[in-house]
C-alpha cells in the first residue's frame, strides 16, 4: 500500500507499546513531513537516550550515566534513603508517580512487568529471579546493609497486577522479609501512572 520505506518506518513503530498500524502510520508521516533540522534532533535523541541512559544495577530503573560511572542510580546511591525497605513496582513510571508523592524514601525495584498467568513464558518476562538475588545479597549489588526490613509491594490494583504481587509475595517467603501491600485507597482496575498526589500518599500511609 505504501512505499517501502514507508511501510518499514511504520512497522518499526509498530513495535512500540500500544502502538497500532495506524498511530505508527502517523509518526511515518510526520516525520516525512518535518523539516531535515527536526529530524536530526529526532535522531540525536535516540542515539543519546542509547548512549547516555544505563539501568541501575540494583533496581533496573534508567538513569543518565554519572560522572563517577556509578553503577547505581541517583536514588540507590542517596545515603540519605531508607535503605531497609525496597518498594517493587511494575514499570519506571510507577516509580516516578510514588516519588512525586515525596512521601516514600525507601530503595525501588522495577519488574519490567506483570504475568498474566503463571506459565513459564510469562514469569521469565519480568525480573522475578533478579529481585530475589537482589533481596537475598543486597551488598553484591552495591547496597551496604545486612537484610531488608520490608517488601513493599506496589504493583497496579488491576488483575495482571494482583496475579503479579501474590506471585512475588510468594517467591520471596524463603528470605523472610516482612511483606506490605498499597493500601485500598487505590480503586480496584487503575494504575499507578493516573493516580493523583493525594490517592497514592493514602495507599502508601495505609499499607499493610
Amino acid at each position: 500500500m505504501y512505499p517501502p520505506s514507508i511501510q518499514k518506518a511504520i512497522e518499526q513503530f509498530s513495535r512500540f507499546p500500544t502502538i497500532g498500524q495506524r498511530t505508527a502510520s502517523r509518526f511515518a508521516f510526520y516525520i516525512l513531513k518535518a523539516s531535515p533540522a527536526e529530524v536530526k534532533e529526532l535522531i540525536a535523541a535516540i542515539h543519546a537516550l542509547k548512549k547516555d541512559i544505563q539501568l541501575c544495577r540494583f533496581c533496573f530503573s534508567p538513569f543518565q550515566i554519572s560522572p563517577e560511572h556509578s553503577p547505581l542510580c541517583e536514588i540507590c546511591r542517596n545515603t540519605a534513603r531508607n535503605t531497609n525497605i525496597v518498594c517493587v513496582v511494575e514499570k519506571e513510571n510507577d516509580l516516578e508517580s510514588i516519588e512525586k508523592t515525596n512521601l516514600y524514601k525507601g530503595l525501588y525495584f522495577v519488574l519490567g512487568g506483570t504475568v498474566h498467568t503463571l506459565r513459564k513464558e510469562d514469569i521469565r518476562a519480568i525480573r522475578a529471579q533478579e529481585l530475589k538475588e537482589r533481596l537475598a545479597n543486597p551488598k553484591e549489588f552495591g547496597i551496604q546493609i545486612e537484610k531488608f526490613q520490608e517488601l513493599l509491594i506496589a504493583t497496579n490494583p488491576t488483575p495482571e497486577g494482583e496475579a503479579t504481587g501474590l506471585y512475588i509475595e510468594r517467591l520471596m517467603e524463603p528470605l523472610h522479609i516482612p511483606v506490605t501491600r498499597l493500601g485500598r485507597g487505590l480503586p480496584i482496575g487503575a494504575e499507578l501512572e493516573y493516580a493523583d498526589e493525594e490517592t497514592l500518599k493514602n495507599a502508601l500511609e495505609g499499607r499493610r
